[in-house]
């Protein structure tokens, strides 16, 4: 009981997009309705990820699509990319986390970062889903504090020695290559770590009530000796480094998870449409109209909000705070939908032939994931007051 055709836009914010953008959001909802809302439920079931899906998402251009066309891609606005991320979520978060994984934290980073070599050599082959890539900042006992990561390089000759472990790494156990951050003598690096190196492993997490469908693993790096001028990033030096690639993923966040909330609901608005108690549908009483009311306006002012920072993205002109406000306010705006959308179906709600409860489950992992809620607030309070809070 899902609405396929269309999106939510109670105040005509698509009237405002430009034709490719357009084109790409349609592209990748007839994709999300004929590839993923048939097979995801059973997917998160069975706590599998579609990886068949990867080649077709590449075909379509999903990765890294606003890099440029010389490795592939398709250099598209960052409104188009937003639209695309939420496309994707309304049919999983895992689908969105594995593309901005894909591009926003491995792709970039070896555009922005990389030696011409390492970029012709793993942009064209990710952009084409040919080579999946993961992200590994995050340690077992550093997750909002990224400053005190022990994973730690060592330089010896022509290779580093790299000693480790990360944790909460989305495509970790399928991927072809991992972007290591470690500390060095000279400050945070970045390393391309690929698949087969000896001491490194990447053991996949089971057992997750949130998102069940995608791949989250750990990362081992036991003696790992990697090539420097193969795998060093030589452009970025310090924190720098991944938090401008967490500001790149955490904007796409913030389109994606609307699409969970929209999916939610849609939902919602056709169930009570046709669910009929005391002679009437139920969206005929006015709870029920209240929480329709409530969960279109905030799903449309935040449709907004990521429309204009979309554009002065592609200006040059957003900020990591503006991108925190994007991302805070939108990750709790579409928790809030979800379990509406689901007060509305009753018992239904709880079940797998709607999508309700998979969205509301994996929002609240989006919740906490690249940069809590809590240090989204932080890092706008400092904006305001000039005090960081969190030190």
């Amino acid at each position: 009981m899902q609405n396929t055709t269309e999106l939510t836009d109670f105040m005509g914010f698509q009237e405002l997009l430009e034709e490719e953008e357009r084109l790409v959001r349609q592209t990748a909802r007839a994709f999300v309705n004929e590839q993923v809302l048939p097979i995801i439920d059973q997917h998160a079931q069975d706590e599998t990820f579609p990886r068949h899906l990867v080649p077709l998402m590449g075909h379509y251009g999903f990765f890294g699509p606003t890099l440029p066309e010389q490795y592939g891609c398709a250099a598209l606005s960052s409104v188009a990319y937003g639209l695309l991320m939420y496309e994707l979520e309304r049919g999983d978060s895992a689908l969105r986390s594995m593309a901005s994984v894909q591009g926003s934290l491995v792709m970039y980073p070896i555009f922005a970062y990389g030696s011409e070599e390492q970029r012709r050599r793993w942009l064209p082959q990710m952009a084409a889903g040919d080579a999946i890539g993961c992200f590994g900042l995050t340690e077992p006992d550093f997750g909002s504090n990224p400053a005190g990561m022990r994973t730690r390089a060592v330089r010896e000759g022509k290779t580093w020695r790299i000693n480790g472990s990360k944790m909460w790494i989305t495509n970790g156990s399928i991927a072809d290559v991992a972007l290591v951050w470690a500390t060095t003598d000279e400050g945070v690096r970045g390393f391309l770590v690929e698949r087969g190196t000896p001491g490194f492993s990447a053991p996949q997490m089971k057992g997750k009530w949130s998102l069940r469908a995608s791949v989250t693993s750990e990362l081992v790096l036991d003696n790992v000796v990697v090539d420097a001028e193969r795998s060093l990033l030589p452009g970025v030096v310090g924190l720098k480094g991944p938090l401008s690639c967490l500001t790149q993923a955490r904007y796409g966040i913030a389109w994606g998870v609307l699409g969970a909330a929209d999916n939610c609901y849609q939902t919602a608005l056709a169930y009570g449409l046709q669910r009929v108690q005391f002679d009437r549908p139920i969206v005929g009483f006015q709870l029920q109209q209240q929480k329709l009311v409530e969960m279109v306006t905030e799903l449309t002012k935040a449709q907004l909000l990521v429309l204009h920072l979309g554009r002065n993205k592609d200006r040059g002109k957003a900020t990591p705070q503006q991108v925190s406000m994007a991302k805070m306010n939108n990750v709790r705006i579409a928790l809030e939908v979800c379990r509406t959308a689901r007060t509305m179906l009753g018992a239904n709600g709880i079940m797998g032939e709607y999508p309700i409860m998979r969205h509301a489950a994996n929002l609240e992992s989006v919740y906490t994931y690249e940069g809590t809620h809590d240090i989204h607030t932080l890092i706008i309070g400092e904006q305001l007051t000039g005090l960081a809070a969190y030190r």
